[in-house]
């Protein structure tokens, strides 16, 4: 028996447009670079389905992108020779969606290029349904890429797209559908504008806080499990301003290229080792690096430094920890030996700040990922940077912020405040996550993508990541309202004289080539890395390199599910390119 049931087809058409600037970077700095340099970019689409129940139904709601593309990056008007649009695709947050735009097309020059693109459809705080639906995020590859291989490729192009006002009024009349009558066609358009208009309503209706999820712990605390075949060692050190500190070593066999990983600002050795997936110790020694040392210094949460009101700042780090750890590696590994440093985050800030202040000397490379000797941050950021030491110190009186805060048995101003992030949080059910952005940067959350995140490493962040003291803030903040440039904490003060006030000052000097890694929607340094290369290829121009890393935020490029495929590739060559 054959059906006869005609398929109900759809479409409209839409338009967007911007600017987009070659090089990898961040999108706004695209955008803004592009604009600056007239690099006007935009695409006149026909989104079409020809089957509305199938649309509606399925989970990724693609439909085909019919028309073209035009700019001087890509020589003109070019027709897009496929295209793929998806709309309100879930996403690994519980309370964002996804507008999803893939186009295959070639340049006047014949070179293959896939534009990507994507709106985040996320109710954040305060009014921000119109910007979600009209701002494209946008990713020019060459080549045609698939969403699989972006990780892996090398972004050509990068900017920002608007719908503007009045494209967005004439897009609401270019809606069509196909019917055997009237009635039929605008039975199909109710039915598209009511799946539209209910996703938009579940993303952005109000909403209670959202219920805790459970914890049981499943991955022991300060487990070494999660590298195998190597023989493990834990060396302790001294600082020079008395504080006892530790390095775990896992080596397969000497080595004279040795590797060196530290951590962020209470993160710790864990990062680098986490049985959940193919870490980046286990990656190093399978690739041919068999002597790994990972550094647990007075940020670590491996120590309670951290978890006391205290006055360290960044320059102790750079003065104290990272010296004595390299002469520790130094003592054991011999004088012939090459050390190079993966560094992360406030260990990436710290590291940077004692090579380029030459507190460190004998390093091969360093790679930084993050931040190195630019930390920008996100303006709500920065004012957590001015607000957050008054109220931990002065109103609250907490001797630190505390991820675990809202599971804490009792009652206090902490659990009250975690309380109260929470409720502004939805994008999942772990107070842990919560509060760590509340802690750092400006997201939702901060610190990863949860889509990049193991959902193991996800309801073990409190475990990974652990409390923190508030005065490193005022060295970040005092860095930032400095140009965003890593500068000294107490200039007058006589124990940092050897450091120099701006640590950018003798950059020409410091010949160890630096890999500065950036996570492109990274919440908590945001472009940071991308601006330090610009000044550093200004000092020293082709001796320092930049990766930035598509679809990736900050920790997960280290801890990310599939890091070992996406990111640690890019690591190894880098280290290989300096292993003589």
């Amino acid at each position: 028996m054959t059906d006869t049931t005609a398929k109900t087809s759809f479409e409209f058409t839409e338009e967007m447009k911007g600017y987009l600037s070659p090089g990898q970077t961040a999108f706004q700095d695209g955008y803004d670079q592009g604009k600056t340099d007239g690099h006007y970019f935009m695409f006149h689409l026909t989104i079409q389905s020809d089957d509305l129940d199938t649309f509606l139904n399925n989970d990724r709601h693609q439909a085909a992108a019919i028309g073209w593309v035009e700019g001087d990056l890509v020589g003109g008007r070019r027709t897009v020779d496929q295209g793929v649009f998806n709309l309100f695709v879930d996403s690994a947050d519980a309370n964002r969606k996804q507008m999803l735009y893939r186009l295959f097309f070639t340049d006047s020059n014949g070179q293959k290029l896939t534009l990507s693109g994507a709106k985040q459809i996320q109710n954040n705080v305060g009014p921000d349904l119109w910007a979600d639906t009209t701002t494209l995020f946008t990713n020019l590859f060459k080549g045609h890429v698939e969403a699989d291989q972006e990780t892996k490729a090398k972004v050509y192009a990068t900017g920002i797209l608007h719908i503007e006002i009045m494209d967005f009024a004439k897009q609401l009349t270019t809606i069509r559908a196909s019917g055997d009558s009237v009635a039929d066609r605008l039975h199909a358009v109710e039915r598209f504008g009511g799946f539209f208009l209910g996703a938009l309503w579940e993303t952005y209706k109000p909403a209670l806080t959202p219920k805790m999820g459970a914890f049981v712990r499943e991955i022991p605390l300060y487990t070494l499990e999660g590298v195998k075949d190597a023989e493990v060692s834990t060396h302790p050190f001294t600082t020079a301003d008395r504080l006892g500190l530790s390095l775990l070593r896992f080596q397969r066999a000497p080595s004279k290229d040795v590797v060196v990983l530290i951590p962020g600002l209470t993160a710790a050795s864990d990062m680098f080792i986490m049985p959940e997936h193919y870490n980046l110790a286990s990656y190093l020694l399978d690739q041919g690096f068999t002597d790994v040392w990972t550094l647990d210094g007075r940020i670590s949460n491996r120590y309670s430094y951290n978890l006391q009101r205290h006055r360290y700042n960044v320059d102790d780090l750079a003065l104290y920890d990272m010296p004595a750890a390299i002469s520790t590696v130094r003592q054991a590994v011999g004088p012939d030996a090459r050390i190079h440093v993966i560094s992360h985050c406030f260990g990436a800030l710290a590291f940077s700040m004692s090579l380029f202040g030459k507190a460190v000397t004998g390093i091969r490379s360093l790679i930084a990922n993050g931040v190195s000797l630019t930390p920008c941050v996100p303006p709500p950021a920065k004012i957590k940077l001015y607000l957050g030491p008054l109220a931990a110190d002065y109103i609250l009186g907490v001797d630190y912020l505390n991820p675990h805060w809202r599971r804490d048995p009792g009652f206090g101003a902490g659990k009250l405040l975690a309380m109260a992030i929470s409720a502004f949080h939805h994008e999942c059910d772990s107070p842990e996550c919560h509060m760590l952005s509340f802690m750092w940067g400006w997201g939702f959350p901060v610190l990863y993508k949860h889509e990049n995140l193991h959902d193991v490493t996800h309801r073990r962040c409190g475990d990974l990541f652990g409390g923190s003291a508030v005065n490193y803030y005022r060295h970040v903040l005092k860095m930032v309202n400095a140009g965003n440039t890593a500068v000294k904490y107490l200039p007058n003060e006589p124990r940092y004289r050897s450091l120099p006030d701006n640590y950018l000052a003798d950059a020409a000097d410091i010949q160890t080539p630096c890999l500065l890694v950036a996570g492109q929607d990274n919440a908590l340094f945001r472009d940071s890395n991308i601006v330090c290369h610009q000044r550093l290829e200004k000092i020293a121009p082709g001796r320092h390199e930049l990766a930035v890393i598509p679809d990736y935020g900050h920790a997960d490029v280290i801890m990310g599910k599939n890091a070992a495929q996406d990111v640690f590739p890019r690591f190894v060559e880098f280290l290989n390119k300096h292993r003589n």
